[in-house]
């Protein structure tokens, strides 16, 4: 088996009950817990902020991988890394100064991760592939969860993964027991599952994507 990770995103979960949502995912055998962060202005939806997360850090101690859905997110590097926060990705269309934006998450001594929307290609983060900790490829578009795989992110992941041999590889959206083989075999390590673990049996689920890993 590769080593691959499972990080459940709790943008599929019941935020009533979220502390015990993280930590029966933790139980089932996740190995990271993926957090959306959504504004309203970069995705149409609107999830929550630092003060709910920092509420549910001591729940778990499985990576908190978060994930700044917003514009500008430089202004809340700081609050996300004060509420447990152990790696930040940005998008690369979200701020005028990415580089920048990494340099100051690493500056808190949490991993940063740059992160491409279906429509923006590899190419765009070749100045900063080498900077990164982590690269998360988007398989749908962001903002909301129960969409379809899109089968481009395949050949993005080859081409991330050609241009750095060792950087970490997420993958995010539509990641089921079908569409993960094809990605892993494509270089990546990483995955965010949210409605195809959240409607299932946790444990179940989570065990279906590590087998075809």
């Amino acid at each position: 088996m590769k080593n691959i990770k499972i990080a459940p995103s709790i943008l599929s979960a019941d935020f009533s009950k979220l502390g015990e949502e993280i930590i029966a995912i933790d139980k089932a055998g996740a190995d990271w817990v993926h957090i959306d962060v959504m504004d309203g202005i970069f995705v149409p939806n609107i999830t929550f902020g630092p003060a709910v997360m920092k509420s549910v850090r001591d729940k778990t101690n499985l990576v908190f991988d978060v994930h700044l859905m917003i514009t500008q997110p430089e202004r809340y590097i700081e609050d996300f890394v004060k509420a447990g926060a152990d790696m930040i990705t940005i998008h690369v269309e979200s701020t005028l100064h990415p580089h920048r934006v990494i340099q100051q998450i690493k500056s808190y001594g949490v991993k940063a991760g740059i992160v491409l929307n279906p429509g923006t290609p590899a190419e765009s983060v070749k100045y900063l592939i080498n900077e990164v900790d982590m690269v998360l490829v988007m398989s749908v578009n962001p903002g909301f969860g129960g969409q379809s795989f899109i089968e481009s992110a395949v050949e993005k992941i080859k081409e991330l993964r050609a241009m750095n041999p060792t950087v970490d590889i997420e993958v995010d959206g539509g990641i089921t027991h079908e569409t993960i083989g094809r990605c892993i075999e494509a270089g990546a390590n990483i995955f965010v599952a949210g409605s195809y673990v959240f409607k299932g049996n946790y444990e179940e689920r989570i065990a279906n994507l590590k087998k075809e890993g």
